[in-house]
């Protein structure tokens, strides 16, 4: 009868110890039946499941495993596997897994110690852990707004209660001030195509109808309409409108002057050209104005822009927009009209948004994000982000720092 081992080899890292570990299971006859290997820092950890024709063959492996290694300076340890351990094993192949991302400027050891917590408590078991974001001098702070550190765990298993562990995973997020998303890791999750993106307060730093108010003079009124329009609060045709109206006889020029100082979100400048080299469409979205997007898909090369017309005439705003709104329903509708377009599923597609009239088009893509968002959006989205930029968006996906480095020298 067949013999089962798990050899776990340890040290500093060197080259051509998994050669010289191979060799001798080769020459014994062994069946490699799983095999990982991980180095942090210069330090090796190998893990081989070998399987051996007998009890004399296992311990012959065993001694000529550990000469091979000693010679190296390398530590090995072995651990015998029953049948019935092991037919476990290969039953859990075609269960759920799932993907749990961790953003933060820094992570620390306590929020990995929470968040694993929470997923061992819903029954779920890590079975790999995978730093996406590159690597961190000493000399940053915690605080540092230009850093980024994000962290992966692949999970197996099927939890007790998703609803109750997503809201877990949610209270932590905000008790801790860190972004934890949580996904089924499907053949979807590293074959997006299409990025469509609300643009106030998601691309760019800024509301432009309420920086269009100040010019107007009418600031503080457009601002807290917006406010409870993006909380939900105010049905946003209407309070568009409302809104609008109150920059009738704004003149034209003001709109080059509040272009010229409106900020890029961190991060999307980034995201974009990354998305572009590997061949994904973007999109805006927006239920701001053509004017300022067309000026960003210029500097982008944004795919497709949708946005509202703002009318002017003999040189001043009139108040009104030039043809239908574009509200929450009609961001849902652009977006499923722009993947049937360049023959893309939905369950490809992400959008990413803020406010409430961005949740019908984030519950209509495969994967959708609330960026900064308003309480009400960030509770009703599968998945937020606040403590990074929107190039952390890259992390869900699956991508790390190492992949968007290459994306980007690949073009040069």
């Amino acid at each position: 009868m067949s013999e089962i081992l798990i050899i776990n080899v340890s040290g500093q890292d060197k080259p051509g110890i998994t050669s010289a570990m191979t060799a001798v299971l080769a020459s014994s006859g062994a069946n490699i039946l799983d095999i990982g290997q991980a180095v942090i820092h210069a330090s090796l950890s190998l893990g081989v499941l070998v399987e051996v024709s007998d009890e004399a063959a296992r311990e012959q492996l065993k001694e000529r495993v550990t000469q091979q290694m000693s010679s190296m300076q390398m530590s090995v340890r072995f651990q015998p596997i029953t049948p019935d351990s092991y037919h476990r094993w290969v039953d859990q192949q075609g269960k759920a897994r799932y993907i749990v991302t961790l953003l933060a400027r820094r992570i620390s050891a306590e929020q990995i110690s929470r968040v694993t917590a929470v997923t061992a408590d819903s029954g779920l078991n890590i079975d790999k852990i995978t730093r996406l974001s590159g690597r961190l001098p000493l000399n940053r702070s915690a605080g540092d707004e230009k850093s980024k550190a994000s962290v992966e765990f692949s999970l197996r298993g099927e939890p007790g209660d998703m609803t109750a562990l997503r809201q877990k995973l949610l209270e932590l997020s905000a008790e801790m001030e860190v972004d934890i998303a949580f996904q089924e890791d499907s053949i979807y999750r590293r074959n997006r195509r299409l990025v469509v993106f609300d643009m106030d307060s998601t691309l760019i730093e800024a509301e432009v109808i309420d920086e269009l108010a100040i010019e107007a003079q009418v600031g503080e009124q457009v601002a807290a309409i917006t406010e409870r329009a993006m909380r939900g609060e105010l049905d946003f045709s209407e309070s568009f409108a409302e809104r609008l109206a109150l920059l009738k006889g704004l003149d034209e020029s003001v709109l080059d002057r509040v272009a010229r100082r409106i900020d890029m979100t961190e991060g999307a400048e980034q995201l974009i050209n990354t998305l572009h080299r590997l061949g994904y469409k973007t999109a805006i979205l927006s239920g701001g104005f053509n004017y300022f997007a067309k000026r960003i898909q210029a500097n982008l090369n944004i795919d497709y822009v949708y946005a509202n017309e703002l009318e002017v005439v003999d040189g001043k705003v009139t108040g009104e927009v030039c043809g239908q709104i574009v509200d929450g329903q009609r961001k849902a509708q652009l977006l499923k009209e722009i993947a049937e377009r360049e023959g893309i599923d939905l369950e490809q597609v992400i959008a990413v948004g803020d406010g409430a009239n961005d949740l019908p088009m984030l519950s209509t893509a495969g994967l959708g994000i609330a960026f900064r968002a308003k309480p009400l959006v960030k509770a009703s989205a599968e998945h937020a982000i606040s403590t990074l930029g929107l190039d952390a968006i890259l992390y869900l996906m699956g991508f790390s720092d190492r992949d968007m480095n290459h994306a980007r020298f690949s073009q040069i």
